[in-house]
């Protein structure tokens, strides 16, 4: 059994987190606020448990709730292995290809004070682009699906709003009785992407801005005027905007391996901690600019800009970061795979088992770390009762 990491994000927040969030009072929103707590109390007695004991060797331990929060480090692993089980009959035998939609540095920026409006027009665009370009005839002329997940960091925790789009090499034709395949090895020309990416999304933002719609404040409060947006807005249209595409998936339990690490990734893992002292929160990242080995590297922060970092990533409630376009819609995206599968000659994936008979032993939820034997729950108590200390051996 994986044992505990020397450090985890809970750890700074219960060391520092109690003056920070005094210091920050009427600064942290009231999502902020609930990470905090979620974070620090998961797994805890704070949330309740159970008592268990192994069949096997008789070994006794205690197991504490999780959070379930999404933002929690520890608590992602078990969501991602549910959302991939059912994506498991989504997959189709051709190529994937995975293209990144992102931010630039200023509109980023205005994206933080906005986040639920620019976030979700960050996805749409994204799709709108991907399924425009797909669509034309001179590209692909084909209906596509897309799989779109948002992340809002870079390795060192600084704000980087972009998407990750997972895309299978083909489409439906318009008429929907053939699949078209795209060329081995390509899917669609980046530049015409981001060409299309870019000007879709200043027309949206604009609209956005023209009905009242963003909110700017500290050193952005200017841009609420109109002449002064427009001038911020001018170098938007001309600079580079990155859309990139990297070579295809190496078949499509690739694709599954692939989304296991990002569906449900968190702005920094618990393994990449190193240390926290009299020196700050010292974590592993990557630096993209640098070349080869170089690119790993130690970072270290003060605990308050630590969890300043941590924190601007929150999304807003009810905000889906995981969506599904065209093809993989939600609404039809079954009757549409099975369409696919029927063009592509490949037999529909097998039902589900049923069920095993009443009688028969049931799989054990919890296994024990020692012997591999099914562990029996002796006590439940709820959150924020008491509990006695594991037994002594």
């Amino acid at each position: 059994m994986q044992g505990r990491p020397a450090l985890e994000v809970a750890d700074i927040f219960r060391t520092h987190g109690p003056a920070w969030r005094e210091t920050q009072r009427g600064h942290l929103s009231l999502a902020q606020l609930k990470v905090m707590s979620a974070i620090t109390q998961c797994r805890t007695a704070a949330l309740g448990g159970h008592v268990l004991r192994c069949d096997g060797c008789g070994v006794e331990q205690v197991s504490y709730n999780s959070c379930r929060n999404r933002h929690c480090p520890k608590c992602q692993s078990s969501a991602a292995k549910r959302w991939l089980d059912a994506r498991q009959a989504d997959l189709l035998p051709v190529e994937y290809y995975h293209v990144v939609f992102t931010l630039p540095a200023p509109i980023a920026d205005i994206a933080y004070q906005n986040k639920a409006a620019l976030y979700g027009l960050l996805f749409d665009i994204a799709a709108e682009t991907l399924l425009r370009i797909a669509a034309d005839p001179k590209h692909l002329g084909a209906s596509i699906g897309a799989t779109l997940v948002l992340h809002t960091w870079g390795s060192a925790l600084t704000h980087h709003p972009h998407v990750h789009g997972i895309v299978p090499g083909g489409g439906l034709a318009p008429d929907g009785q053939s699949w078209i395949a795209c060329r081995p090895g390509f899917f669609l020309p980046v530049r015409v992407l981001s060409r299309l990416f870019r000007r879709r999304f200043l027309e949206e933002l604009q609209r956005l801005y023209d009905q009242g719609q963003l909110k700017f404040f500290g050193e952005h409060q200017a841009l609420a005027n109109t002449q002064a947006f427009a001038a911020w807005m001018a170098p938007l249209r001309t600079c580079e905007w990155v859309v990139y595409a990297k070579r295809p998936f190496a078949g499509p339990q690739a694709v599954l391996a692939y989304l296991s690490r990002y569906t449900h990734r968190v702005a920094i893992s618990n393994s990449r901690l190193l240390a926290m002292d009299e020196h700050g929160v010292t974590f592993r990242w990557k630096d993209y600019r640098a070349k080869g080995k170089t690119r790993h590297k130690a970072m270290t922060l003060s605990p308050q800009e630590f969890m300043r970092r941590f924190l601007l990533h929150v999304l807003p409630g009810g905000f889906h970061r995981i969506r599904h376009y065209g093809l993989l819609a939600n609404g039809n995206r079954r009757a549409n795979l099975a369409l696919a599968r029927e063009l592509l000659h490949v037999a529909p994936p097998l039902p589900d088992e049923p069920a095993d008979e009443p009688s028969a032993a049931p799989v054990p939820t919890f296994v024990c770390g020692h012997c591999g034997h099914a562990m029996v729950v002796l006590q439940v108590f709820l959150r924020d009762n008491s509990i006695r200390a594991p037994p002594a051996p």
